[in-house]
């Protein structure tokens, strides 16, 4: 974290640091405050606060530029990466606030006996919880990037900064399932039913002149009886 290093543009605010995109930026009624972390007990003393400002979120950094600048702060910002414990606060009563711990740099104008600083961003104005969603999603993956990232020949990461992907990924729909006019599994008795089918059934009926047929056997039988007792 750095104070008052931050290079102002008239029309843009703050000049882009290389591969650096905006991502997001709060309403101008934002204050924000810097303090040492609750339990410290040093000797070390901070107080900056400004009542009003802009908060900026991007793809690096996170830079805050008040509306009236003083000696003490013209331009607050921070690397993603030396954010930790952050987290949006919704009281009863009145706006939503930001809070986290940033651990100093080296030549930032903030005492290197200071393990963390606590830094608290009111949103007078809404956004507090957009700023966070976005401020996650933006620092993991830029974790992501440094972790798949291999040393330089010196020892040295060094990330693609504008390889990081910043928009948001797709919803995964899944692939329409095929349908087929397919009749229902068969119970049982139906599979046993089918099985006496398919192998040859009694019909419903007799056959065409099965009565006929059958009268002419019997008078035939009986005849050749009579023949033969006589």
């Amino acid at each position: 974290m750095s104070l008052n290093w931050v290079m102002l543009h008239d029309q843009e605010g703050f000049v882009r640091l290389p591969n650096e995109r905006l991502v997001y930026s709060s309403p101008p009624r934002t204050s924000m405050s810097l303090t040492p972390p609750s339990g410290y007990k040093g000797g070390e003393k901070l107080s900056v606060q400004s009542s009003a400002g802009c908060i900026h979120l991007t793809n690096q950094r996170v830079v805050y530029l008040p509306t009236s600048q003083t000696n003490d702060l013209q331009s607050f910002s921070c690397p993603l990466l030396n954010v930790r414990d952050s987290h949006v606060s919704a009281p009863f009563f009145g706006p939503n606030v930001w809070t986290a711990l940033i651990q100093p740099v080296s030549g930032g104008g903030i005492s290197a006996s200071l393990p963390a600083v606590q830094m608290k961003v009111t949103f007078k104005e809404g956004g507090a919880f957009d700023f966070h969603t976005n401020f996650e999603r933006i620092k993991e993956r830029l974790q992501q990037a440094v972790e798949n990232t291999t040393e330089g020949t010196r020892g040295q990461q060094t990330v693609d900064l504008s390889a990081v992907h910043l928009e948001e990924l797709p919803a995964y729909d899944a692939p329409p399932i095929a349908t087929q006019n397919t009749r229902p599994s068969a119970t049982p008795e139906e599979a046993q039913s089918s099985r006496a089918s398919d192998a040859g059934t009694e019909p419903a009926e007799p056959p065409p002149c099965y009565e006929e047929v059958q009268s002419q056997s019997v008078a035939h039988e009986l005849e050749e009886r009579l023949r033969r007792a006589s």
